[in-house]
């Protein structure tokens, strides 16, 4: 009898810990099922070759690497946004040096909470870093670069409220708390003042008084926007918009980055992309050369423009 007992209680808690296994099972497949992961990378190629050609002309070849990874977590009441973005190309012409046409490092997250399920407004919060992977120059000239690898890099951090419509593939973000910190942390473009941190104060004779700043906060209000629309049959366009205005300096100034995106997918790997980027940032002064001997003349900001016509390789995975 003593035996008998002891086989049913080994029976009932084998089925006990079964059932807490298949349960604990179902609810890590649940929680995947809430997350949609995504790779994709790209190479995109345009290139122009000439012999014996009458009307003349420069052989020349571009590519860029393009990289993204997204995590995106949803459920009734949280959605979690993640991207990470990589993008970088190179142009290399007839009898001049190879030169960056393209550098990009970026990461966005916005977490998200709504109470009402049927509401497509959440409370979000939102953050955002840019920078670059390589020196950027004034090409022919090489020997003082513009910019370089956290210099300059930008960071946002802000909270608002996000309207999110699948249906349509719209989402509208307005933060009127947004932090902006500009990073400049390369000694000689700090100490001039680059991207519009405070620079470095010599004396009448040019000795160093005090080194330039390497970091500059701001706070304001920040609208961003994206819109995602099947123009028709394989063509997809991806229009996105910022907007950031600081409280503090020159309220009123606003800082815009404008990407208007069009994908023509040819078949499962081969796709052409046609897009152009509008940026205005204020703290982005222009410079100009006066003289042979280096010295420049600070103006200020301009638009900054960029076009890309590419055909090449895509591959999710």
């Amino acid at each position: 009898m003593r035996f008998k007992l002891i086989g049913l209680l080994i029976l009932v808690c084998s089925f006990t810990a079964n059932a807490h296994f298949v349960k604990d099972s179902l609810q890590i497949k649940e929680i995947k099922s809430k997350w949609m992961v995504k790779n994709n990378a790209s190479l995109f190629l345009t290139e122009n070759a000439f012999i014996n050609w009458n009307a003349g002309g420069n052989n020349s070849i571009a590519g860029i690497v393009k990289m993204q990874f997204l995590r995106n977590f949803k459920n009734d009441h949280i959605v979690w946004s993640n991207e990470m973005k990589t993008n970088y190309g190179l142009n290399k012409q007839a009898e001049r040096e190879l030169r960056k046409s393209e550098d990009l490092f970026e990461i966005n997250s916005t977490f998200g909470y709504r109470r009402d399920t049927s509401s497509l407004w959440y409370t979000s919060a939102k953050f955002n870093f840019k920078t670059q992977f390589a020196n950027g120059y004034n090409y022919p000239d090489k020997t003082k670069p513009k910019s370089k690898i956290f210099a300059p890099a930008y960071m946002h951090i802000g909270v608002g409220s996000e309207y999110t419509s699948k249906k349509h593939k719209l989402k509208l973000y307005v933060s009127p708390i947004t932090n902006k910190t500009t990073y400049v942390l390369d000694h000689t473009l700090s100490n001039q003042g680059a991207f519009g941190v405070k620079k470095a104060v010599y004396d009448t004779e040019g000795n160093l008084i005090s080194e330039g700043d390497k970091i500059k906060m701001e706070f304001g209000t920040l609208l961003t926007g994206r819109w995602e629309k099947l123009v028709m049959e394989n063509i997809k366009m991806t229009n996105k918009l910022s907007l950031y205005s600081d409280y503090i300096n020159n309220f009123g100034n606003v800082d815009f980055d404008w990407e208007l995106n069009f994908d023509l997918k040819i078949n499962k790997y081969i796709k052409a992309n046609v897009g152009s980027h509008v940026i205005y940032d204020d703290d982005i002064k222009t410079k100009t050369d006066v003289d042979s001997e280096g010295n420049f003349e600070i103006k200020g900001a301009k638009i900054q423009l960029k076009q890309l016509l590419g055909v090449g390789l895509s591959y999710s995975f």
